[in-house]
């Protein structure tokens, strides 16, 4: 209904975003849309996007106080509906690979709710004056000419919305809603149906009101995880000095401090200190999570209650935080299957609602014989009828019915872990039947866990553990992190280390004392001279992964396997209690696989798929009938992501190609919220379907009642202002379902 106001002309801006785009190096061009309050950004390569965000926004605000250069080296392109590209000079396959991005504009959440207060207030003030109007004239005690200024007054406020907006269609041709609106307080004016006109538009503004409060709250709910994003961080010089910085200066492997009660101001890995993080923001958990030394911890996330020093392992504009946020902002613009219905109602439809209105006057005048203007004991006068129908066939509730539905879908997911990129995400994921989910970094953590130690001969484990704990102390690798991980919680000491080196693909060595110790793969045993000795020692079954350690006289194997999410069992029940089929693809052995499927019950498994062999599969259900969505987190899922009905990505752990093919993300890694976001969707569904048949049979309904001639004008506007109103209050339900 409403739209937001436009901002000042894009083309004021073209020296300014010139400059703007000559100064930022992984910046190529810029939109300005200004009359829908929007611009967007093609950038080549990795950006700190934040701070990209902020230069943007002094760009702006600097406009209209200083002068700029000219648009020198950049190209122009004045767009048919007023706004305005820019872009450098390149070559013609690069704009192939460049990533448009939309950025907010300044104060645009503040012009959101300076826009519902204005017109709730506007509405009030139509309200008082049309009460009293209609009270002066109901009890005959005041001059006619009083009630009826208090009529215009109030009609003038109810309507000033919708003249704004009408003015700004008129001199492009459209013909919207809003022109109905006053097309028919005009109209009931004429017949002298002053108190009909002044409640029509006090509904209708105030519908307005609702509607964009409905919208504000929604977007209130996810400007929430814009505000979370920290603006500065503490960081610790080779001194052990404190210095504040800007969080966009912050660079991987800095040292940062953060207190307590504090921001972490971007992804990091503590270090130093041990406390609990407040990850709510992020996954819709709200139990602390304990932060010990080697945790990883996440931008945006409250420190609880100790003091800790953190290593920055990404960017501020490469955090979990930023990229929810790029998410959400994206999806607020992606359209639904559903949504892209009620869009035809536009100029079309005004003009054809205005030909069948002109058309039924005469029908009614010249036809049937009623009276053009004059109400009679008989009936309503076919003018009088004609503006019913125009009221009770405008599509208000209909324009709104699914938007409110999906941003509020989209509000509710971002605050409990679940981000869906646009509408059609929504409405999709309802319709799912088959579910295939990837092994390891879906089902199961991706992270390793050591299962046991074993010594030949037994008794040495302790010992095997606090040198594999030495040589590791200082390694990323996963099989590392996990012997590191078993080893604190063991209580293990480490050892002095001399010499250590790392073995390209093989392991890692150095010298215990005199002695060389050696960790590494089963290999490195069967080319030396124990290779005859090993063997007699059988490999572990295929869920496991061995590494083998040996000094001196010591030889030890530590025994490591994936670790299986706790909540994949329950889940996967879950699913089945839908009707929902859920299928293994995974490129690992099919024992391995087999051994994780029969402790998560799963449907069926397919095992040793290529990238290729997973497409396929994908392929294959979907020719079946199935309309499948794909779970998975590696740059090898992105194919069968794209292959799927519905690609689903794990948000923490997934990768960049995952990610940017995905329709929906799990934040955290928490496969329990793909139920919540198949849950959502099925409400959403339903909300949509509700709206979707108040609001047409609302017009159904009334325009076959007012083409008979058996409601009166009051009646059609409480109609049609009243599903509105229940349209938006009905899509607000999906914003308070826990």
């Amino acid at each position: 209904m409403s739209k937001a106001r436009p901002s000042p002309n894009a083309a004021e801006w073209v020296d300014a975003l010139a400059v703007f785009l000559q100064e930022s190096s992984r910046v190529e061009a810029i939109r300005v849309d200004a009359a829908h309050h929007r611009v967007e950004v093609a950038t080549l390569g990795e950006v700190d996007v934040a701070a990209l965000q902020a230069r943007l926004e002094a760009t702006l605000a600097a406009i209209e106080q200083s002068p700029h250069s000219k648009a020198i080296g950049v190209a122009v392109d004045s767009k048919p509906d007023g706004g305005l590209e820019l872009s450098k000079a390149t070559c013609l396959t690069a704009p192939k690979l460049w990533r448009w991005r939309e950025l907010s504009m300044p104060g645009e959440a503040a012009a959101e709710e300076e826009d519902w207060r204005t017109l709730a207030m506007l509405a009030g003030a139509c309200a008082i004056l049309g009460l009293t109007a209609w009270g002066m004239d109901t009890a005959d005690v005041a001059p006619a000419w009083l009630p009826m200024g208090l009529y215009l007054a109030a009609m003038l406020a109810g309507g000033w919305d919708a003249f704004q907006d009408a003015r700004e269609g008129l001199p492009k041709g459209e013909l919207d809603i809003h022109f109905l609106m006053l097309a028919v307080a005009v109209g009931a004016a004429c017949i002298g149906a002053w108190a009909e006109g002044a409640l029509l538009l006090f509904l209708f503004s105030f519908s307005g009101a609702l509607e964009h409060f409905a919208l504000h709250r929604t977007r209130r709910e996810i400007n929430s995880l814009f505000d979370a994003a920290p603006k500065t961080a503490l960081r610790v010089d080779a001194s052990g000095s404190e210095h504040q910085i800007p969080v966009s200066q912050v660079q991987v492997g800095h040292i940062l401090s953060v207190k307590p009660g504090g921001l972490f101001p971007v992804d990091a890995e503590v270090i130093e200190g041990k406390t609990a993080a407040d990850e709510s923001n992020l996954t819709g958990e709200a139990n602390p999570v304990a932060k010990l030394q080697g945790d990883p911890v996440f931008s945006g996330t409250l420190n609880l209650w100790g003091a800790v020093h953190v290593r920055a392992t990404k960017l501020a504009g490469e955090s979990a935080l930023q990229k929810v946020i790029r998410l959400i902002q994206e999806a607020q613009h992606l359209k639904a299957p559903s949504q892209r219905f009620t869009d035809r109602f536009g100029t079309g439809y005004t003009v054809g609602i205005l030909g069948l209105t002109a058309l039924m006057f005469f029908v009614w005048w010249l036809g049937f014989g009623i009276p053009a203007f004059t109400n009679t004991e008989l009936g309503f006068s076919a003018f009088y009828r004609a503006m019913t129908l125009l009221v009770v066939a405008s599509p208000c509730a209909l324009v709104i019915s699914i938007p409110s539905a999906i941003l509020a879908s989209i509000a509710w997911g971002a605050r409990h872990g679940v981000l869906f990129r646009g509408g059609a995400a929504i409405e999709k994921l309802a319709e799912v039947n088959l579910v295939a989910l990837d092994k390891t970094g879906t089902l199961t953590t991706g992270e390793m866990e050591v299962d046991r130690i074993e010594s030949f001969p037994p008794g040495r484990e302790d010992e095997a553990l606090e040198l594999a704990y030495s040589l590791e102390s200082h390694g990323s690798h996963p099989i590392g992190r996990a012997i590191q991980k078993y080893a604190k919680a063991q209580g293990a000491h480490q050892r002095k280390i001399d010499d250590f080196e790392a073995m390209s693909g093989q392991g890692v060595q150095g010298r215990a004392g005199d002695a060389l110790c050696v960790l590494g793969r089963r290999e490195l045993l069967e080319a030396g001279p124990l290779a005859e000795w090993i063997q007699s020692v059988p490999e572990p079954s295929q869920e496991f992964v061995e590494n083998w350690i040996f000094k001196g006289d010591l030889i030890a194997r530590i025994l490591l396997r994936d670790q299986i999410r706790l909540e994949s069992a329950a889940t996967l029940e879950a699913l089945r209690g839908l009707g929902v089929r859920t299928v293994m693809l995974t490129g690992d052995r099919r024992a391995a696989a087999e051994s994780v499927g029969s402790q998560i019950g799963i449907d069926e498994i397919r095992a040793a798929l290529s990238p290729e062999g997973k497409v396929s599969a994908i392929r294959e259900y979907t020719e079946a009938g199935y309309k499948v969505a794909m779970v998975g987190d590696g740059v090898n899922d992105a194919p069968c992501l794209a292959a799927a009905y519905v690609s689903v990505a794990m948000g923490a752990r997934g990768s960049d190609a995952a990610l940017e093919q995905s329709e929906v993300v799990l934040m955290k890694d928490r496969i329990e919220n793909f139920l919540a976001a198949v849950s959502l969707s099925n409400r959403a569904r339903a909300i949509i379907r509700q709206n979707l048949a108040i609001a047409l049979g609302t017009v159904i309904l009334m325009a076959g009642a007012a083409i008979l001639g058996w409601i009166p004008l009051s009646i059609g506007v409480f109609a049609h202002e009243g599903s509105t109103v229940v349209v938006c209050l009905n899509s607000l339900r999906l914003l308070f379902k826990s």
